[in-house]
């Protein structure tokens, strides 16, 4: 053999043995991104789209650049600390929460893992975060700052509502941005010579005497606080509201669409789109502790005109003309 071809033979040796070295090589780990919430897959199912969708105008590929790792409580509030164990054992680069319960679920268990919050009625006040512009810690995100919109959503159910005096305040005293949103609320109430009456839920079992109590103390409509639990029976309880005809206000649009006559607030599908972001840059190397929490400069309107017509309620054009959806 000439001395040609052992020099080429060597070549062609070498280049096989790198070629079974790379394929021996383990595959590059890609990051897991873990969300976390304490309502159903099905109630969540459009905002954990719209953190993918997010994801994916960012340039990632789910499977190939970064893996996700969903976890629900399905409205069961004590189901929520073995799901972050869970997620921590995944090792997850980072947790998406849904609500302030998940947060307050993952805050307890670890201080290590950078959180997102993609939904947060009042970050500061449930001490989450240091202040919104400094978080100082693991945790940043978006607030939805539910507490300063309390006031404009009882004086839209008062427009609606003609000689209104009395309304049904629902919601969990458990939640801190619950308690916030509940002393706007009376504060605004007081000023309007609103009565307003607490009804306090904790569990999906709840609503059913919360109902019974409206219904006897003689509320002439109700505003729902944001609440996990209760987002995950958001066709209930818009049919119990038809069913009784009692014009309701909600936080979220998604109780509009289930047949909920109001709602007021920020998209939570946008803020969900709007949390890829945060996790894009934790990703590359951020701190949550540098990132400032977001808040929404946009608020909807939403009118259900469908449900009106069953209420017997006349919205009033004025109000038509400023709603952002309108359900005809």
């Amino acid at each position: 053999m000439s001395s040609r071809t052992l020099f080429i033979t060597a070549l062609l040796l070498i280049a096989v043995a790198r070629g079974l070295a790379a394929d021996a090589q383990p595959a590059a780990k890609i990051p897991t991104i873990g969300y976390l919430s304490g309502g159903t897959s099905e109630a969540v199912a459009p905002n954990f789209e719209a953190l993918r969708q997010g994801l994916r105008e960012l340039g990632y590929v789910e499977g190939r650049t970064v893996a996700l790792a969903a976890r629900y409580a399905e409205a069961k509030a004590e189901r929520l600390p073995e799901l972050v164990r869970d997620l921590r054992n995944l090792k997850v680069a980072v947790i998406v929460t849904a609500n302030d319960l998940a947060t307050t679920a993952v805050k307890r268990e670890t201080q290590a893992i950078p959180i997102v919050m993609a939904n947060s009625i009042d970050p500061v006040g449930t001490g989450f975060v240091a202040s919104l512009a400094r978080p100082g810690g693991n945790i940043t995100g978006l607030s939805n700052v539910s507490s300063e919109l309390s006031g404009k959503r009882l004086e839209l159910l008062r427009e609606a509502v003609p000689r209104l005096t009395r309304v049904a305040f629902v919601w969990d005293p458990d939640l801190r941005g619950a308690l916030l949103d509940y002393k706007e609320t009376q504060a605004a109430a007081r000023s309007h010579h609103v009565d307003l009456q607490s009804i306090e839920v904790f569990r999906p079992e709840d609503f059913d005497s919360a109902f019974s109590v409206m219904i006897s103390q003689h509320a002439q409509a109700f505003i729902l606080s944001p609440n996990p639990v209760a987002y995950t029976s958001q066709g209930e309880i818009a049919s119990f509201a038809r069913k009784n005809r009692l014009p309701a206000l909600f936080a979220n649009s998604e109780y509009v669409r289930a047949g909920g006559l109001m709602s007021y607030g920020p998209s939570l599908a946008d803020m969900h789109h709007r949390a890829a972001i945060y996790v894009d840059r934790i990703l590359k190397g951020a701190k949550p502790a540098d990132l400032p929490v977001e808040q929404p400069t946009k608020f909807e309107l939403a009118i259900n005109l469908k449900t009106a017509k069953v209420l017997n309620l006349p919205i009033p054009q004025s109000l038509i003309q400023r709603a952002d959806q309108v359900i005809q």
